[in-house]
């Protein structure tokens, strides 16, 4: 902060999670226990070297996000465009995918691969046997796979998430099954080569 900078002081909620046997349970929420005096600062009054910034995926998806899009169709999910998701970039809402407008070429073929592997994989009687960094871990590789597989670049994005959620590579070892057969589902309804598949334990 810089010399002299004055903040705003908030009453910022102290959280905590339910845990049930010390697992997180998925439909445990975060609860408030209490309020705490917290001071915000405009970004101006800071110093510093910018703050680090996930990954992003790049390059062109092609004709791929039309195919991906006819084989959620397919799949009787329907697909939506909107704002008020933000920051949420997509959402799997079983059923339908809310995607948010405005994202790259992609970063929107990137997401889209994300919630349809949430559609087919955690929309099941499976769901309540998996936690959500097993969703979110599960996910996430099903689309770095597929975004490889079209030619997209997505450096550290899918690590990133990954451990945003506490996935590890455990967790990858312990879904493989379910991440390589849901990939190769997504491929093939698309068109994609599946030569040189990258595994999702190179993440």
């Amino acid at each position: 902060m810089r010399k002299g900078a004055k903040g705003i002081a908030i009453l910022a909620p102290m959280v905590f999670k339910k845990r049930t046997d010390d697992v997180e349970t998925e439909d445990e929420h975060t609860r408030a226990f209490g309020f705490r005096t917290a001071y915000v600062f405009d970004v101006a009054d800071t110093e510093g070297d910018e703050l680090p910034a996930f990954a992003t995926v790049s390059g062109d998806p092609q004709h791929y996000t039309e195919r991906l899009t006819e084989f959620v169709a397919a799949n009787g999910i329907k697909l939506e465009y909107c704002t008020s998701i933000a920051p949420a970039k997509g959402v799997s809402q079983g059923g339908s995918i809310v995607l948010l407008p405005g994202m790259s070429p992609a970063e929107t073929f990137s997401v889209l691969a994300h919630e349809c592997a949430h559609e087919l994989l955690h929309r099941g009687t499976r769901r309540a046997k998996t936690t959500t960094t097993i969703r979110e871990t599960e996910a996430e590789a099903v689309a770095f796979v597929v975004c490889h597989a079209v030619g997209l670049e997505t450096g550290t994005a899918a690590s990133d998430y990954i451990q945003l959620w506490r996935g590890d590579k455990a967790t990858l070892s312990e879904s493989l099954q379910f991440i390589q057969f849901t990939a190769v589902q997504v491929l093939t309804a698309i068109g994609a080569s599946q030569d040189g598949l990258r595994s999702p334990e190179t993440l």
